[in-house]
């Protein structure tokens, strides 16, 4: 006879008034407190006991965790809190960064997406985390803010390890900038999971390229990997192949083979480690063809 799932332990919940309001209460209670958002992985994660939570404090509603704000200058803010419905259907994102609604738009279900935030997706830091991909592909930043204000880190910093990040006592996740795209630049997130929809990436793949005059190619690449490292990585092998040699089948090819090598999966109950290696293969493959056609 199965188990039944225990429910949710008790738990304080609060809703400060401020950023640091939010900072103090987190420092405080430091290793029994943490950021609330949208709530659809740290209510698992506390059911199943694998986070031990005595106060959930709710940042959600405090100024600018949900705005979506784009500045021809700048470049992209999305507040933390931002779910990823706001990110995969607003206008800016779609037009100037669809890499990332297209990562926003394969998290889980529609009704998940209604809840799970860009920044929670990011603090989780799991290596088949949708956003974190695509962020890192980007080249995003991570603004996080705490007793000492505020402070900013790309994020490729921000990832320690699976499940870990840099945030330190009292802190918690603001923001994420995005640098204005290259000059035509174009896109692509590949993700396979063990259904057509809904479920976690056995791999993925995020590819952006660009024409860049400076290069031998005429060309850059950026290639990231999920779901086979401790945390979601970038093929610089790979990109280099495609820095050096011009853009065609056997170029993407020798990329994708390099990209396969940068993979250090490991075997677990939704993949072997050497089936997910070839499956970097494919996607990236995959996804070089498809942008490749894409910038010309």
């Amino acid at each position: 006879m199965q188990t039944p799932t225990p429910g949710l332990p008790a738990f304080d919940y609060t809703r400060p008034a401020s950023l640091s309001e939010a900072s103090q209460l987190l420092a405080e209670q430091a290793g029994e407190a943490r950021p609330f958002m949208g709530g659809t992985d740290i209510f698992v994660q506390m059911r199943d006991g694998v986070v031990r939570s005595r106060t959930l404090v709710d940042v959600k509603h405090l100024p600018g965790m949900r705005d979506i704000l784009y500045d021809e200058g700048m470049g992209l803010t999305v507040g933390a809190a931002a779910t990823m419905n706001d990110a995969a259907r607003h206008p800016d994102v779609q037009t100037r960064y669809p890499l990332l609604a297209e990562a926003a738009h394969s998290v889980a279900s529609y009704q998940v997406r209604n809840r799970a935030t860009i920044g929670g997706n990011l603090c989780n830091a799991s290596p088949c985390a949708d956003a974190s991909l695509a962020t890192l592909v980007l080249e995003g930043r991570v603004i996080v803010y705490g007793p000492g204000g505020e402070r900013e880190m790309a994020v490729g910093e921000f990832f320690v390890g699976p499940g870990e990040t840099s945030l330190q006592a009292g802190e918690f996740m603001t923001a994420i900038r995005y640098p204005v795209p290259p000059v035509g630049a174009a896109g692509r997130y590949l993700k396979l999971g063990r259904s057509k929809a809904g479920d976690l990436a056995i791999v993925s793949v995020a590819v952006l390229g660009f024409p860049d005059e400076g290069v031998p190619s005429g060309y850059r690449f950026r290639i990231g990997l999920g779901s086979v490292a401790p945390t979601v990585v970038r093929a610089p092998q790979a990109e280099a192949v495609l820095m050096e040699n011009p853009p065609g089948e056997e170029t993407f090819a020798l990329a994708a083979e390099r990209a396969m090598e940068a993979a250090a999966p490991i075997d677990d109950v939704r993949a072997s480690a050497a089936y997910r290696r070839a499956m970097v293969r494919n996607l990236a493959l995959r996804g070089l063809r498809q942008v490749g056609e894409r910038i010309g």
